[in-house]
């Protein structure tokens, strides 16, 4: 059995990481970067988080369709 706390953080956190990407993208301002550092440990540490939390995502593929069956 999974926590829906937990599944809503990791959505949370892939949900910050993506705007981060839209801004690199759209303004090539890099908000992780502004705020912790370039590449310093803190911010590899959360690019490495919404990583991890994009594969964890993966899961919801597969979870998607028993959604209705709970």
């Amino acid at each position: 059995m999974r926590s829906k706390g937990l599944d809503y953080f990791i959505l949370a956190l892939a949900i910050i990481g993506a705007i981060n990407w839209g801004l690199v993208g759209i303004f090539k301002i890099n908000l992780v970067s502004y705020l912790f550092g370039s590449m310093s440990w803190v911010s590899r540490i959360i690019y490495a988080l919404v990583g991890l939390c994009g594969l964890y995502l993966l899961s919801f593929y597969g979870r998607i369709s028993s959604f209705g069956r709970e």
